[in-house]
């Protein structure tokens, strides 16, 4: 059950810890194999391919897409904090994993969470800014910002969850060293120490309060006021249509914020392991793998330069890209007969772009 350095008082400092993962027939772990690598490499690939379509699109360089940007590249790292040694467990491959090894991946998967709900704030606030203020968009919401903000959400992170990283690193036990999840938790750590664990449990409930919550509350304010602005477009087809992208978007923050609030935001982290060890699958794959799918790869925007990328290594380039574009039509403030009509256009080319 691992090596154990003797201590004080019957505690010890582990060396090694187990992951129980997901214990089955050999079935089961084939099955759990081949579903788990086949959202991996989908995740992987889908937010890969996105971080290079907007770095090489010169089009595609503005503040939005600087967000979507950093969004897809921190989706790559943080399923391959956990997945990979998940997968190689399914494999019959060891299940140990070192004490230093444990902290760094809980360090990482927990500081790249944290920073996707800064970032996630952040998107929403973007957009808020830009349907409900169309008008001083480009004014308040420049690169410059965009950088800040982004970094801003990186530092934070990182900085924030080295408090309880560094207090976790420092319990003793005395019992089992099985972590009964497929990567090393909070909850894990404190379900399995032999001390008193009150003040990483207030630690972590304090951050949880102030990260998830907090930006929890900002990113659904921001889209309280979308919604209110979207009531006003004075047509049936933009506001249901508005409204269909505005529910993709919110399903899958509910997903997020939901799953994160059950895990982060709870008194005791010593109960419903195995209910945690659910949730988890859906906050490091499931969401990870939609996010793509609906923030960029929906996105009007992309397809076209998707498209563009096809041309240009297409043997038909010049047949393709005319046949495929057809030309659009010049769209201007001195064509919009009134400030409804501006609200509209902002609302449709937002939603276009979506998020």
């Amino acid at each position: 059950m691992g090596e154990y350095k003797a201590g004080r008082q019957n505690e010890t400092n582990m060396v090694e810890f187990i992951l129980l993962g997901f214990p089955g027939s050999v079935y089961l772990q084939v099955s759990m194999f081949t579903l788990f690598l086949i959202m991996y490499i989908l995740t992987v690939f889908g937010n890969a391919s996105i971080v290079i379509l907007l770095i090489t699109n010169r089009r595609l360089h503005t503040p939005m897409y600087f967000f979507l940007c950093n969004l897809s590249f921190l989706e790559v790292w943080y399923t391959t904090a956990s997945i990979p040694k998940i997968l190689a467990i399914f494999l019959g491959k060891s299940r140990s994993i070192s004490f230093t090894a444990c902290v760094l991946q809980l360090y990482f998967v927990y500081s790249l969470g944290t920073t996707e709900q800064f970032l996630l704030s952040v998107m929403a606030y973007d957009r808020y800014l830009a349907i409900c203020h169309p008008l001083h968009y480009n004014t308040l919401m420049d690169i410059s910002l965009c950088g800040k903000m982004a970094f801003g959400s990186w530092l934070c992170a990182f900085f924030i969850v080295s408090i309880p990283a560094f207090l976790i690193s420092k319990l003793s036990f005395c019992g089992s060293n099985v972590i009964n999840n497929f990567y090393c938790s909070i909850d894990s750590w404190i379900a399995l120490s032999c001390t008193d664990t009150y003040l990483i449990e207030t630690t972590c409930f304090v951050i949880a309060i102030f990260v998830s919550i907090g930006s929890c509350l900002i990113t659904f304010l921001s889209y309280l006021s979308i919604i209110s602005t979207i009531l006003h477009i004075p047509s049936t087809k933009g506001r249901q249509k508005a409204f269909s992208t505005c529910s993709s978007h919110l399903a899958i923050l509910i997903l997020w914020y939901g799953s994160a609030i059950f895990l982060f935001v709870k008194p005791s982290k010593q109960s419903s392991l195995e209910m945690t060890k659910v949730v988890n699958v859906l906050n490091t794959i499931v969401t990870p793998l939609l996010n793509p799918f609906i923030y960029t790869l929906r996105n009007k925007e992309v397809k076209d330069a998707d498209k563009q990328l096809y041309c240009k290594g297409s043997r038909f380039t010049l047949t393709t890209c005319v046949t495929q574009q057809p030309p659009s039509k010049q769209t201007g403030p001195c064509q919009l007969s009134s400030a409804s009509d501006l609200l509209e256009r902002n609302s449709f080319s937002s939603w276009d772009h979506v998020m």
